[in-house]
């Protein structure tokens, strides 16, 4: 049986800033038109968490009874290394997703934005197939294109709109910023994965564009958000702060450039959803001034 620390393991506490950083620039972005609320943000930063937990320990289930995650390099797999037996971890990811449902249901009370509950339903169906059902579309390479609607356009956007009853420029911005991130976060991850995701058939956008490719797009993942940041500055001068993370861009850079595999990668994965807490950060207090 499982323990509370493999569990907490198992949740992958280093991805939730991927969760948290969307809410904090659709925040921001409200702000910036003076229609910030602390409720609607807390409920969203609330949904967000939960569906992140969610989404990863779908991925543990799912992942684990194929057998993909036999031999990896990364944090611990509850399915796979059979600390946890598979119907538990199943039922912890639907344990989530509904705490993400009940928060979901009381924003849309909050906002009168009842429709939104049918994008909350898309997101759930969307954790689930990703490496769940016969045929998940994260085995054809199309992680990425999900991670950049649902924890960058939609989260971000949601925020907003649920705060603000609109859309604003800044907000479209940060949701592609964060999107873009968010997707580097799932690069680096798939990038240090590539020989065992050959061997299991899992066709991840890594193993589609090869190693050198990869690591391409992972660099133009954290340099461009950088930019769409930057250029928030017609709507709010402050927002040039993003400006500070071209040190840590740089730092992350490095060793994907130098060709760093294996263990190698994890810091570089830590310090990818610690770019994007910061890059939330920045932003939403960039645009709240």
């Amino acid at each position: 049986m499982a323990t509370a620390a493999e569990w907490i393991s198992g949740a992958r506490p280093r991805t939730l800033p991927a969760a948290a950083a969307p809410v904090m620039v659709g925040t921001g972005a409200a702000a910036q038109v003076d229609s910030s609320a602390w409720l609607p943000a807390l409920l969203a930063l609330g949904v967000a968490l939960a569906l992140q937990v969610g989404v990863n320990f779908a991925n543990d289930y799912s992942d684990g009874v194929r057998g993909t995650d036999l031999d990896r390099v990364g944090p611990m797999r509850l399915t796979a290394s059979g600390a946890a037996q598979p119907r538990a971890v199943k039922g912890a990811a639907f344990a989530a997703f509904g705490v993400a449902g009940v928060l979901g249901l009381i924003l849309c009370a909050v906002s009168g934005h009842w429709w939104l509950l049918a994008v909350g339903a898309v997101s759930v169906v969307a954790a689930w197939y990703y490496t769940g059902g016969r045929t998940p579309y994260g085995y054809r390479g199309l992680g990425e294109i999900a991670v950049f609607v649902f924890f960058g356009l939609v989260a971000v956007l949601g925020t907003t709109y649920t705060q603000a009853d609109r859309i604003t420029w800044p907000a479209v911005l940060g949701a592609v910023g964060v999107g873009l991130i968010a997707c580097a976060l799932l690069m680096v991850n798939n990038l240090r994965d590539i020989p065992t995701d050959v061997l299991a058939g899992k066709r991840t956008l890594a193993v589609r564009l090869g190693d050198y490719r990869a690591r391409r797009a992972y660099i133009a993942m954290i340099w461009v958000p950088v930019l769409l940041g930057a250029l928030c500055v017609f709507w709010a001068p402050w927002t040039l702060v993003v400006l500070l993370l071209v040190g840590p861009a740089a730092l992350l850079s490095i060793p994907i450039l130098a060709g760093a595999r294996g263990k190698l990668l994890i810091p570089v994965l830590a310090g990818t959803g610690l770019y994007e807490l910061g890059y939330g950060v920045l932003l939403w207090f960039g645009l709240s001034l």
